[in-house]
């Protein structure tokens, strides 16, 4: 079975997924390690791993290290097309369809291309969407590019319905690292209702309700990272809000 299929069957038996953001540059692989099988016991579905911009120099020692520690599918959620490695389960193989910078939009994607089909990594084609939050996160920064307006939601559904239409499989709504401000509700619902495919809403979700309300305003799966990594106790509870959807 595909991770791809796996996301799905998630959502079909929880109504919404919920996903825990890794990041090598924030603790050491055997740190992380320990938070992953924590967070797996208190109830998280699977796992991203990536960095805007990585500092540290053991993302595939890190990666491996993590994919010996848990069951759960492990995804590289890649800033640049360096984070390509044969440990992860898939590759969620972004395309940032907000922006208009074409380094992001197509040409990182060649050069990994390659790269990801010699190491046999399942890429999940995905529509990434960077929302106003606030304040200059580190993705917009790295990214040279302009968030979509938070009150926006008709551009936002016209860039996700492109998106659904040049093939991609998830829709992700992003307010970035350290965003002010997380996705407005108003936003998911419209958007989750406006495409046919999955929607993923990160960035900026620190509270345990609002997690739950981003689940029940539509998106498929949510995921949590900065929130959660100086309070593991929490995991649980974000976990049973996102999936009492």
């Amino acid at each position: 079975m595909t991770v791809y299929q796996k996301l799905l069957d998630i959502r079909e038996q929880k109504g919404c997924g919920f996903l825990v953001l890794l990041d090598p540059d924030r603790k050491s692989p055997e740190a992380l390690a320990e938070y992953v099988q924590q967070c797996e016991k208190a109830g998280v579905d699977a796992f991203l791993f990536g960095s805007s911009l990585m500092i540290a120099n053991h993302f595939e020692a890190t990666l491996k290290t993590i994919k010996q520690a848990t069951d759960k599918p492990v995804i590289i959620f890649p800033g640049s097309s360096s984070m390509v490695s044969e440990y992860a389960d898939a590759i969620l193989f972004l395309s940032l369809i907000s922006g208009r910078n074409p380094n992001l939009l197509i040409d990182e994607h060649v050069k990994s291309a390659p790269i990801i089909k010699m190491m046999n990594l399942e890429a999940i084609p995905t529509a990434y969407m960077l929302i106003e939050s606030g304040v200059l996160t580190s993705v917009s920064y790295m990214s040279n590019t302009l968030p979509i307006p938070r009150n926006k939601s008709d551009i936002a559904c016209a860039h996700a319905l492109a998106g659904q239409y040049l093939g991609m499989k998830l829709i992700y709504l992003e307010a970035g690292s350290g965003a002010e401000k997380p996705v407005p509700l108003d936003m998911i619902t419209k958007v989750s209702e406006y495409v046919d495919i999955p929607v993923i809403v990160g960035g900026g979700i620190t509270d345990v309700q609002y997690a739950g309300e981003v689940a029940r305003a539509g998106a498929s799966y949510v995921i949590i990272g900065n929130a959660l990594e100086n309070s593991p106790d929490m995991v649980g509870k974000f976990a049973r809000a996102v999936h009492q959807r």
